[in-house]
């Protein structure tokens, strides 16, 4: 290879490298101004610990390599929450892919069964054809715009009531999990800063709309 183009592919790779580098620094001064706005604390570094700590989540047990960074934690609204950015690989070799999402978890007073509300979509349909099944509830649209999945259907009763439903269809790219005592939100990108205040109060309107006396009883 000519001395010249091996000198442009440097270069090349340090511009690249320079302006991941900026990208990287930009995102966390934006998070840790919206953890100060929010009067949360903030962790940029790596945690491997949040992903086995919150393993029996189903979008934190995917590929290898799994960590939690530019963590905001605290208490919001009278709820202890974990927003992160959230990072794991799959393939192997010149195939290897990382996978980035934004995660947001809120601590409930009581345990629960698994419940997964998801949209309905390809990979739910094949769910469905291993087994999984899918509840259907008196509203079609909801039927047939969320897959939702749980061994204890009267609790999925419970989640899904009327006006529960009404707000999802209103917000249809929400992926719900509530298992353990967690509720959780996540989607399959890096959220801009500037959208993590708007979710996270998303977040806390699911928790409002879960019905009291299922904390009561427990």
């Amino acid at each position: 290879m000519p001395p010249l183009i091996i000198i442009v592919f440097i270069g090349l790779f340090i511009v690249i490298g320079v302006f991941g580098y900026l990208s990287t620094l930009k995102r966390r001064q934006a998070m840790m101004a919206l953890a100060a706005k929010l009067g949360l604390n903030f962790y940029y570094q790596k945690d491997w610990d949040i992903p086995r700590r919150y393993r029996f989540l189903d979008k934190l047990r995917q590929g290898r390599d799994r960590y939690a960074f530019n963590i905001l934690t605290g208490n919001y609204r009278q709820n202890d929450v974990t927003i992160f950015d959230y990072h794991y690989k799959t393939g192997s070799g010149k195939d290897t892919h990382h996978h980035y999402l934004s995660f947001f978890l809120l601590s409930l007073p009581a345990s629960f069964p698994e419940l997964v509300i998801v949209k309905e979509g390809f990979f739910s349909k094949i769910g469905q054809a291993l087994g999984y099944d899918d509840i259907d509830f008196e509203s079609h649209e909801f039927s047939r715009k969320f897959c939702v999945r749980s061994k204890d259907k009267k609790f999925a009763y419970d989640v899904c009531n009327a006006r529960m439903i009404e707000y999802l269809l209103s917000n249809t790219d929400l992926s719900i999990e509530i298992e353990d005592n967690i509720l959780a939100i996540s989607f399959n990108r890096r959220l801009s800063p500037e959208y993590i205040e708007p979710n996270l109060n998303r977040l806390i309107k699911i928790r409002e709309l879960l019905p009291d006396y299922l904390f009561a009883r427990r």
